[in-house]
């Protein structure tokens, strides 16, 4: 008897100390209008700190347009999780947003529309989610962000935006490297960006895309690499949540009658993994390098590929997380996720 207890309160002593020594963080997840997105946030509330909810556009008059699901906003306000649209420059349009940023009186009536936003529901902050930014316009853009944190702060709103991966600040190896510097990353200026407002989400995730050869969506050490970037840039790790990738790519040989045979990636959820898997009879591999697994086969001679992000995938980029004592994660997206997600969460940090 004396020995069993002496067993239970060594169980009951490591348990304690492992909840201990878990990482705190703040959870941020995105959200899309879909059943799938709904029911993942109404069983995971628990697990969430931050909702983002991609349903506002704006136009290049600065008018915005959307609503929020008040079935979403009674869920959060019941279980203490913040709510903070995406306000988003429809099909990330570079010219939209250039119109947009350079424009004094856009810029106002935006900043004005999602004061009223607020109010009407009752929200915690917004989150710009404006991507396409060109070189050019970075000192515009910062200057709206600028703006837009001043008359947030003043009435207790939070501001942060969500940045394209950046992991040097050169124009890279070849022209695709050029492209994303001068089309997606160089228009941000990421470390006044942090200072000015409440926090980052960096989108590590999109590492390979439609527009590159099958690849990890999010490898583990392309993670680090752009972390450790910002950091070295002297941005202050609690202002830095990581992106991290609930979706998986799948890559197959796509033709249309304007571009002809070429190459695609399309992101899918863990169900269509699933489905795949078992249409084609394949079992996945394990990458080393990227942390994920991964699989093809041949589909009528070419082969397709699938880089999948689950539980396991998940493991390594919290490591990150903990590593660097980062203030939270970005998960994109509620709904595409493997079940095991929420497992593998549970049992690395705690909700902040």
């Amino acid at each position: 008897m004396m020995k069993q207890k002496i067993n239970l309160f060594v169980l009951l002593l490591c348990g304690a100390f492992a909840a201990h020594t878990q990482t705190k963080s703040e959870n941020l997840f995105y959200m899309v209008d879909t059943p799938e997105s709904f029911e993942s946030f109404k069983t995971n509330v628990g697990q969430i700190s931050i909702v983002c909810p991609q349903t506002f556009l704006v136009s290049k008059e600065g008018v915005l347009t959307g609503m929020m699901d008040k079935r979403v906003l009674e869920i959060a306000k019941a279980n203490q999780v913040k709510v903070m649209p995406l306000i988003v420059n429809k099909g990330f349009d570079q010219q939209l947003l250039h119109d947009i940023v350079s424009n004094p009186e856009s810029r106002k009536r935006s900043i004005d529309m999602m004061l009223e936003y607020a109010e009407r529901y009752g929200l915690d902050g917004w989150q710009f989610d404006l991507e396409g930014l060109h070189i050019s316009d970075r000192d515009d853009f910062t200057l709206y962000f600028k703006e837009t944190a001043e008359a947030f702060h003043k009435v207790g709103l939070q501001l942060s935006a969500a940045l394209v991966h950046i992991f040097e600040n050169v124009g890279g190896p070849s022209a695709y490297q050029l492209f994303l510097y001068e089309n997606w990353r160089a228009g941000y200026a990421i470390k006044e960006l942090s200072e000015i407002g409440d926090f980052i989400s960096i989108m590590t995730y999109d590492q390979h895309t439609r527009r590159t050869p099958p690849g990890p969506v999010a490898g583990k050490e392309w993670v680090e690499a752009v972390v450790k970037y910002l950091l070295a840039e002297g941005i202050s790790p609690d202002k830095i949540s990581m992106g991290i990738p609930s979706y998986s790519v799948h890559w197959f040989a796509d033709y249309t009658e304007e571009r002809g045979g070429f190459s695609n990636g399309r992101q899918i959820s863990y169900d269509k993994v699933q489905h795949l898997l078992g249409k084609n009879e394949v079992t996945p591999l394990w990458h080393e390098k990227a942390g994920c697994h991964y699989v093809f086969w041949d589909n009528g001679g070419v082969f397709e590929y699938v880089f999948i992000e689950n539980g396991e995938s998940l493991k390594p980029k919290l490591d990150i997380l903990k590593k660097y004592k980062l203030r939270g994660i970005s998960v994109w997206r509620l709904g595409a996720e493997a079940p095991e997600f929420w497992e593998v969460l549970a049992g690395e940090v705690v909700k902040r």
